[in-house]
This record gives C-alpha cells, structure tokens and sequence, in this order.
C-alpha cells in the first residue's frame, strides 16, 4: 500500500477541536477515495460511505430537509445497517460530491450540528459547466485541503527510500557537502524512474509491483484519454473541442525555445478571448500548473505577476512524458532526452513545486533575460535554474551582478551535478528539488 502525506493532514485535521467538515479537491484518480477510506476505517468506529457518481439515486436524499436527523434517518432507510450512525464515533464520507450540490449544502447544518464528521472528495469542483452549483456554499463551515497525485518523496517512499536516507539528503543541502556517490547514483535512476512514472497512484503502484514500463503506459494513457473524456462530457458544448485542443496542445507549447504558453499553438490565428476559458477549465479540474512572468525578481512572488503572461505545465510528470512519441520513455530511463530535454526536466521541476504548494513564477525580459523559477527559499528571493545538460547560466549571473536592480542574492542550479557552490550560485542535483522548502 502506497503511504500518502494526506494521512498526516487528515489526522491533524480530525484532531483539531471542534474541526468543520472537511473537503478533499484533487484530479481524478490522484488517490482521494482510497485515502479517505482507509483513514475512515482506522480512526473511526462507524463509516458510512456514499458516492453520487456511482449511485446518482444517492442526492434524494439531501433534496429535502438538510435537518440532520431526517438526513440520518433517511440514510438508514436506504442503507440499512451501512448507515448506523453514533455520535462522535462515526465519519460520513461523500465520494465524488460535486455531483450532489445539496450535499454540500448540507456540511453547514453538520458543522452545526456536531455529532458527526464530514468528509467529502471532488474532482470537478467549481470546474466552469459542470452544472451542478450548489444552492449555498458553506463559506465558514468546510474546510478545503487540495490532493494531488505521489510527489517525488513519496514515490521515494514507494520504492523503499526511508526517512535516515532523506535525513542525510537533508544534511548534504544544509552543509552544502556531496552526496556520498553510491546514493547519489541511486538517487539520479529513481529520479529518472520518477520522471517516467509520475505520481498516479495506479502508475506508481503498477511500477512498483512488476516494473513494466508498456503496463505503465497503458495506464497513463489510460487516465490522459479518462480527463478528455471528462472535457467531452462536462464542459458546455461551445467549449468541448477548444478544452482538449488546448490541453493536446501541451506538448508542443513546451517544445518551443519560448515555452510561453501561446493561443496560437493550439489553432492558427486563435487568440485568448476564444480559448482562455477553456485553458481554466483544465487547470480548475487539476491537469495543469501555470507559471506566471514576473515583471521583476523580487518578494513578495505574487505582487508583480503578468497574468497574461504564463507557461503551462502538466501537474503530473508521468503523465506529460505519455503524451510524448512512442519511445519517450525508455529514453528517459536511459538519459537519451534528446530535443525535449528542457521541457521534460522543467516539468519535472514544476511538478515538484505545484505538489509542495507552492505557486510558479519565471522570469523573462524581452532583452533576452530569463531564468526557469523564481521561489520563495529561506526567506529570500531566489532565481532556479532547470539544466538538463551543463547549460550556461548567463541570465542569472547577469541578475546576481546587479543586486541594486534585481534584489535578488541568491539562485540555484538544478542539473546532473552533485552538491557544490560557486558564488552566489548553489549547484543542486536535480533529485533535491523537493528539499527546497519555503521556509
């Protein structure tokens, strides 16, 4: 069984005093139901379990009174001895809750009520022409925790990397000293397994148990082709077709020297006002990041953003590189990136942030100025660098010679090195992204 940081925010959250219902947004197939279930099971004496995709028949009962008690009786009406409920013992989980808007309604009346928590998953939340809006939103009375699919670290988890060897990654970033070679090697091949596999529970746990790369594409492009049918079915009909031109187009946007995201690359001659809204509907259903231009490197991140001005990444690596050319994966296991070298290892990078939390910027001056990532790290605006190969770093070291300008005294560079400081810059393998906390 994989083991998930949502287990540790889930106990926080159940141990927080009079805690509000809970929701859990996340893509589909990231791992919400099993995580909540299994948690349910182990924390709770009672668990009653619906889910409105499966069993649409499942929303009558919240389309009358959202009473707390006329709810629990009718539940017990319809399940039986599924649905015994006792007060501070037992969690009602509402798998796939967007598709009954009166569910959601109803975590108001929970919230006040008290004797039972509430945790509800969904995937299409908010997503524009879903069609399901709730009456009333609880403002005040949930408490959202976004899930996305395996980070890195716990794929490292997943293929037996333990805590004393992620402590000692940790001490090696600190003390800015070498990774002893034997696990720096390791670490580069899962790194590369990583980029390959991407974070999809069914994915990790396929490579896991047989290692079978055609197994593990099958299901990628299992679960790419599921989210175009999800475009196909719940967008509104102006926009079905301009949603998965604009998510096909991913590949090709980051194929480019400029990555910028351009409406053109989707259809010739198209511009934002006919697809902005599709692109939002694919990052408002979880598939993709952007990562904003920031007019100038400095803090705070979010104060000088060009909103029109962005790059896309997939949010799961894994699924990015199956969207690639028969071959790309052995490639990848290889080393052999070949032209797609630079997007593959920014969305490797961006992956790793997006799944910290973290919100993505880059720099870029028309003069030809630009660095991959400007973050938040140890309190300081600092520049990241993506090298795929030994790139030069001339846009950072013109940045960092002008602190008066730029205000900016730090960056890293991310690549095929081991640990090592050369001035202001401080050389990164590649695999110690998600060390970089924000902190």
């Amino acid at each position: 069984m994989l083991k998930r940081k949502i287990e540790q925010s889930l106990l926080e959250w159940k141990n927080t005093p009079n805690h509000k219902p809970l929701i859990i947004k996340g893509c589909r197939q990231c791992g919400k139901t099993f995580s909540v279930l299994d948690f349910a099971k182990k924390n709770y004496k009672r668990v009653v379990y619906l889910n409105f995709f499966e069993n649409p028949d499942y929303a009558a009962v919240f389309s009358g009174s959202l009473e707390i008690d006329h709810i629990v009786m009718m539940l017990s009406a319809l399940l039986g001895s599924a649905a015994t409920f006792e007060a501070g013992e037992t969690v009602l989980v509402l798998d796939e809750i967007q598709d009954c808007p009166d569910a959601r309604t109803a975590l108001k009346f929970f919230r006040i009520d008290g004797r039972y928590d509430v945790i509800g998953t969904g995937s299409l939340l908010g997503v524009k022409g879903y069609g399901k809006e709730p009456k009333s939103i609880p403002v005040g009375s949930e408490t959202v925790i976004d899930m996305y699919p395996l980070d890195f670290e716990e794929f490292l988890w997943a293929n037996g990397i333990e805590m004393p060897i992620i402590e000692m990654l940790k001490k090696s970033l600190e003390e800015e000293k070498p990774v002893p070679e034997v696990l720096h090697n390791r670490m580069k091949q899962l790194l590369l397994q990583y980029v390959a596999v991407g974070g999809m529970p069914d994915v990790v746990q396929t490579f896991v148990d047989t290692k079978q790369m055609d197994e593990v594409l099958r299901i990628q492009r299992d679960i790419v082709r599921s989210y175009e049918d999800d475009m196909v079915k719940y967008a509104e009909k102006k926009d079905k077709s301009r949603i998965k031109e604009c998510f096909q187009s991913i590949p090709k946007q980051l194929s480019k020297k400029n990555k910028k995201f351009q409406y053109s690359v989707v259809k010739k001659g198209s511009t934002a006002s006919k697809y902005a809204g599709s692109l939002q509907w694919i990052e408002d259903a979880g598939m993709i990041s952007r990562c904003y231009n920031r007019s100038i490197p400095e803090l705070p991140l979010d104060g000088n953003a060009e909103e029109d001005v962005f790059k896309v990444y997939m949010r799961d690596c894994g699924l990015f590189v199956s969207m690639l050319e028969d071959g790309m994966q052995y490639d990848i296991l290889q080393g052999n990136l070949y032209g797609y070298k630079g997007a593959i290892f920014e969305n490797l990078i961006a992956d790793i942030f997006a799944k910290m939390g973290r919100k993505l910027y880059y720099f870029h001056k028309d003069s030809g100025l630009e660095v991959d990532f400007v973050i938040r790290y140890k309190g300081e605006c600092t520049l990241v660098e993506v090298k795929a190969s030994t790139g030069n770093t001339k846009s950072t070291k013109t940045i960092l010679q002008h602190p008066e300008k730029y205000h900016v005294n730090l960056a890293i560079k991310l690549g095929d090195y081991n640990v090592g400081r050369s001035g202001k810059i401080l050389t990164l393998p590649l695999y110690m992204a998600f060390l970089l906390r924000e902190y």
